[in-house]
């Protein structure tokens, strides 16, 4: 079987499953596992590169007001690699390239019968059925529900160890500029690692929040992971933390308690490693009961205090 997959949770779920050697093309965003490495990227953004959050925010809703793709797929490269399943999403037309475009590439595959396997999750639930749809899709319906066997096992077992302890608010900042909060699963992601989140609802998309809205929140706990963006890129920012929050008027401020985490590896991609971002959080929220999450993620969060000197993450 020859797989393409045009989105990077994609890629893992597939890798996952054990078919990275039925791999023959990806998306230019897919880095993980490193044994993806080297296989033709199919896609392109017309995003610029190394922007600030406001100035690549302005550009994506420049080119949604234009009806312009974010994303540039190589149709003709599709093709010479002959997939027989395709792997994309129909979630966000920022994450990924458009499920219409792919749609529209696969129908030019003359003399294939290409499968398209859109992923659409909003829930924890949708990320499982979502790995059992690709499964399914590669044949390997076993390799599925054994996976997914055993991120639910992980899952609960943090669940039940966080709620030994105190449940802090918590507030998930998913974009700077503006201020978006996590929405989607992270409120559930907080809650199973022993945290309430604050501003969210479950299965809806990030809400944004101006200054007085964030004010109302008063959380105990802030974990900042702009979408893409990993632990460096996210502290090349850190002026706008005390211009977009209400810096001085926070609890999670005033105890030192509030996070940059790697927004790029965990938390936004719907794959197997959203059950580490689970242990991420835990390590956050209960640093002294987490010890061997804390020191298995210490590279992919730092704290930040409350006149933004960056410390490890420490018990």
């Amino acid at each position: 079987m020859r797989v393409v997959s045009l989105l990077p949770s994609a890629t893992e779920i597939v890798c996952a499953l054990g078919a990275a050697g039925e791999l023959v093309g990806v998306s230019h965003e897919c880095d993980h596992p490193p044994e993806v490495a080297g296989l033709p990227a199919l896609t392109a953004s017309r995003l610029p590169g190394g922007g600030a959050s406001g100035d690549l925010d302005r550009s994506v809703r420049e080119l949604l007001r234009a009806a312009l793709a974010i994303y540039d797929l190589d149709v003709d490269r599709l093709a010479a690699l002959a997939p027989d399943v395709v792997v994309t999403q129909d979630l966000c037309e920022v994450c990924a390239v458009s499920y219409g475009a792919v749609c529209a590439a696969t129908e030019r595959l003359a003399g294939r019968d290409v499968e398209v396997v859109s992923l659409h999750p909003r829930r924890l639930g949708d990320i499982w059925d979502d790995i059992r749809r690709v499964a399914a899709a590669l044949g390997r319906r076993a390799a599925g529900e054994a996976l997914v066997g055993g991120l639910l096992e992980r899952l609960g077992r943090l669940e039940r160890e966080a709620a030994a302890g105190g449940r802090p608010t918590v507030v998930s900042i998913e974009w700077l500029d503006p201020v978006m909060l996590g929405g989607t699963w992270m409120p559930e992601l907080i809650a199973v690692a022993g945290g309430d989140p604050l501003g969210v609802v479950a299965g809806e998309q990030a809400p944004t929040l101006d200054l007085a809205a964030l004010g109302a929140l008063e959380p105990e706990v802030v974990v900042v992971k702009p979408c893409g963006y990993p632990v460096e890129r996210t502290l090349a920012e850190l002026e706008l933390l005390p211009k977009a929050l209400p810096w001085e008027a926070w609890p999670a401020v005033a105890a030192g308690r509030v996070y940059v985490a790697d927004g790029n590896a965990y938390f936004n991609r719907s794959g197997p490693r959203i059950v580490d971002s689970a242990e991420l959080l835990a390590a956050c929220l209960h640093p002294g009961r987490f010890p061997s999450h804390l020191e298995r993620y210490r590279g992919a969060v730092r704290r930040v205090d409350a006149g933004l000197g960056v410390h490890p993450l420490a018990r």
